[in-house]
């Protein structure tokens, strides 16, 4: 019998489009939350970096701030599972342009400039309000959408996402400092143990593994059927 499945390649070379303009749709949100964080003036977070040039290469602040409000609207906290989706996600590739900030520097950024993102993430938030996103239940914070009729439910909408986010903050570092109690600081948590970060090692461990799982059931198999015999 053969069965009409796609063909699954995964040694295929630009299995996604070679443009990251590409690997989202024009009209996703993610693409109008970068937009609005481009409105942003972000000079004072550029202030607190070298301007001749030297010394360690530094991600923007642009691409931060708007991967982790992003993240942090979509209720993840954690700068260990914000590592993982600028790996997985493609929202998230995509805001990165493919760079990859590790959960240090991410808490390192949010803990050196929590003011500053603070004020940022509200006005972006109030921006994307009055561009209507919040009322279309297109951005919520945590699940809980933000919601504007009246002008007198839109200023309580104001104050309810200055509340938001510095709750949000405050979510994040109290989480990050669990995680960095739990794990390590240099640990993400989902790293694999050394013996099983090569294929071939990973497969001849499955293999046995599961060996021994067969014979474990078959003894188990027999011992019911010498119990019923």
């Amino acid at each position: 019998m053969a069965y009409n499945f796609y063909r699954l390649d995964r040694e295929q070379m630009y299995l996604m489009p070679p443009s990251l303009r590409e690997w989202l749709p024009e009209g996703d949100l993610a693409w109008f939350v970068l937009d609005a964080v481009r409105q942003m003036d972000l000079d004072v977070f550029c202030e607190a970096y070298r301007e001749d040039g030297k010394g360690a290469t530094a991600y923007p602040p642009e691409m931060l701030v708007g991967l982790m409000l992003w993240a942090y609207c979509q209720g993840v906290r954690s700068s260990r599972m914000i590592e993982r989706m600028c790996e997985r996600d493609v929202a998230c590739r995509v805001m990165t342009a493919n760079f990859k900030p590790d959960h240090t520097s991410i808490a390192r950024f949010r803990k050196d400039f929590e003011g500053e993102l603070e004020r940022v993430f509200v006005k972006v938030l109030k921006l994307c309000k009055e561009a209507g996103m919040v009322k279309m239940g297109m951005v919520a914070l945590d699940g809980t959408k933000i919601k504007a009729n009246a002008s007198l439910e839109a200023n309580r909408t104001k104050g309810s996402i200055e509340a938001e986010v510095k709750r949000m903050l405050q979510e994040a570092g109290k989480v990050d400092e669990e995680e960095d109690e739990k794990y390590g600081k240099d640990r993400r948590g989902d790293e694999l143990p050394e013996d099983l970060r090569r294929p071939e090692e990973r497969l001849k461990r499955l293999r046995e593994c599961q060996e021994r799982l067969e014979k474990e059931e078959k003894q188990a198999r027999e011992a019911q059927e010498r119990k019923i015999g």
